[in-house]
Order: C-alpha cells, then structure tokens, then sequence
C-alpha cells in the first residue's frame, strides 16, 4: 500500500477514529487543549487537506499546524499527541 492510499484510507475511515478516556486526559495534557471533544478535534486535523500523513509500520502520524498525532493504523485508535517545535536551522556566517 503506498502513502497515497493510506491517507485515502484513514481518511475514509475517520468516523472509526477513538480514544480511550485516558488517551483523551493525554492528548489535552500533551497539547494544551481546552476542547470539549478531543475524537472531534483529531479528526478535524485528519480531514485538514493541509495535514501531512504517513504511515510507518502499525501507525498512521499525521502532522499539522504544531503537532502530531498517532493513530493505530488497524485500530483507528488515538495513541497520542505532541506538540512539534519549529525547527531551527543555523548557518555559518562568514
């Protein structure tokens, strides 16, 4: 299965996407999230034509704005999710 079929899948399947409470407390902790339902937001970000998704061995990570979420590829479970920094590259002045 190449990349382009597996966001054609995950993205097909959306409405299977879950957490469990806990993996829900983890997400708002690890993002910052106020938001009453964390599946909802997930999934919004899964369907953002802007995300970029992957698939690597058993998860799916899809990375937008400042963070990644992972997503068990078999279960359309939400793992988790972090916050991803900016990255920060130097150059050498001379």
């Amino acid at each position: 299965m190449d990349n382009t079929e597996s966001i054609d899948v995950l993205r097909n399947h959306v409405r299977h996407v879950h957490t469990t409470p806990l993996g829900a407390e983890r997400i708002k902790r690890n993002l910052g999230l106020s938001v009453p339902d964390v599946v909802a937001w997930c999934r919004n970000k899964i369907l953002d034509s802007r995300s970029r998704i992957t698939r690597r061995g058993k998860n799916w990570y899809v990375l937008t704005d400042d963070c990644e979420i992972t997503v068990n590829a078999y279960s359309y479970t939400v793992i988790t999710a972090h916050t991803i920094e900016a990255s920060v590259t130097i150059v050498e002045c001379i």
